[in-house]
Order: structure tokens, then sequence, then C-alpha cells
């Protein structure tokens, strides 16, 4: 389906999506074989902010952003978050057992003004830009296998539990998916 400027596949139309970290523990953040994408705006942002976030990093993310800095460039040429020695993204804090995105948190205590990066806050969708449009994918990833069943058990589509990080991503378009989907 074609919104505005956005190709949005079928699938997202007719998938379940719902997150249930108490099964995957946010598994998506520590597997992988780079890190999360980033938009030039977030990798400004993180350098005029590192001051503000650093202190509430653990150690190893510490260590990855002195050592690569705020974001990497992975081997497709793509601007990433840095990962750990152990390929959790840089980012990434435990809490009782479980990894949760720092700059969530602190956004939550009211600490940054900075939500996540918004492929994260996107996840299970993909945007990929082409010449004048965005084109929306659902990646399907085993990590996420139980937020796939959740969402069908909740009877939750993938764009409603989206609709916040589709409002943060495509503010204008995003009454006219919901209304495509009849939420």
């Amino acid at each position: 389906m074609i919104i505005d400027n956005l190709i949005i596949d079928n699938e997202l139309f007719n998938t379940y999506f719902a997150c249930n970290l108490d099964k995957c523990h946010g598994i998506c953040c520590v597997e992988g074989v780079a890190g999360a994408p980033l938009e030039n705006q977030e990798i400004d942002w993180l350098q005029n902010n590192v001051n503000n976030f650093h202190k509430y990093l653990d150690k190893k993310g510490k260590e990855a952003i002195e050592k690569i800095g705020v974001y990497e460039i992975d081997l497709q040429g793509d601007l990433v978050t840095p990962l750990k020695a152990k390929g959790e993204c840089a980012y990434l804090i435990w809490e009782n057992g479980c990894a949760k995105c720092v700059f969530q948190k602190l956004y939550n205590e009211g600490k940054l003004n900075f939500y996540k990066p918004i492929s994260c806050h996107l996840y299970p969708i993909r945007v990929y830009k082409l010449v004048g449009f965005y084109h929306l994918t659902l990646h399907k990833w085993y990590t996420c296998t139980a937020a796939f069943e959740h969402g069908k058990h909740e009877k939750i589509p993938v764009l409603l539990f989206l609709k916040d990080a589709l409002r943060r991503k495509f503010p204008n378009q995003v009454e006219k998916i919901l209304e495509k989907t009849n939420y």
C-alpha cells in the first residue's frame, strides 16, 4: 500500500506483535551482527549529549564509547550504535536480568529528552529510504518469536503496537496509516 511517500508492505497490516520482555529479556539489544541503525540527527544528539548519559552506562558500554565513539559504521556502510566487546549494544544496561536501553530508562525518569534511536522504537518495522519514498517492511527475527505470539494472543496488530513510534517518525502520515487499518 502507498500512503503519501510511504510504501507499506501488506504484511504490516495483518501481522500481530507486542513485546514480551518477560519472555525475551530484551535479547534484540544483545544479539546481531551490528548495532541499531542511526539517523544523522541522532548522531548529532549523541555527540552533543554524551556527557549527559555516559555516567549511566555500564563499564563495557563506557569502554565501547571511549574506544569507538557514539556510533560506528557497519560492514554495509550504515551508521549504527556501537557494540560492546561481546556484541551487545553499547547503550544496553542490565536490570533484573533484562536488557534495557539506557536512553529509554533515562527518558522515562525525566533525565533525557531523547527516547531511543527511532530504528529501535520502530522495531520490528524496518524503514528503507528510496528516492522520494520510505519503504516500511516487517523484519521477522527469531528473537521476537514471543512478541509475535503475544501480539497474536492479545490481538494487537504491529501497526497499532508501534503507533507512537510511527507518530515520531511519520507524524503527518500516521493517522492515514491507522485509518487504513481500521483500528
